[in-house]
């Protein structure tokens, strides 16, 4: 239950950021939102860092550094996101943002990418994929 809680804490913050990385970017601009955005969370992310402590410094070490570059991707996914939603809208961006994390995950789980389990995908879960889809075309008209 507490995944499921923090998954949908996470797909709100996702909403709000891209909302508000989209007014910001009409003042200043998609890379200055950008910017800004990852800067404050790596602000809050340290402030919390500060008070939870919950990992090890010698952990670092065991991490492959191409791991490390994960957060790197925060600065595409901000871009792609302020310019789908300034051209797209909302809802139709995030609708779209779902199936393309679900199309990635699909893929990494089936063909155990980056280390994790191997999954095997059956018939609900493809036609769980194709009801989204089907969703999203129907949202966009």
């Amino acid at each position: 239950m507490r995944g499921i809680i923090f998954a949908f804490l996470a797909g709100a913050c996702i909403t709000l950021q891209g909302v508000a990385n989209a007014r910001i970017s009409q003042d200043i601009g998609t890379w200055q939102a950008a910017t800004i955005t990852q800067l404050t969370g790596f602000i809050m992310a340290f402030i919390i860092l500060l008070f939870v402590r919950d990992g090890k410094k010698q952990g670092f070490k065991l991490v492959k550094p191409l791991y490390l570059t994960g957060g790197a991707f925060a600065a595409f996914v901000i871009f792609s996101e302020v310019t789908a939603i300034q051209n797209i809208g909302v809802t139709f961006t995030i609708s779209a943002l779902l199936i393309a994390q679900l199309l990635l995950t699909f893929l990494i789980d089936s063909n155990g990418w980056f280390g994790v389990a191997k999954q095997k995908m059956r018939l609900p879960q493809f036609i769980g994929i194709g009801m989204m889809i089907l969703g999203v075309v129907i949202l966009k008209f």
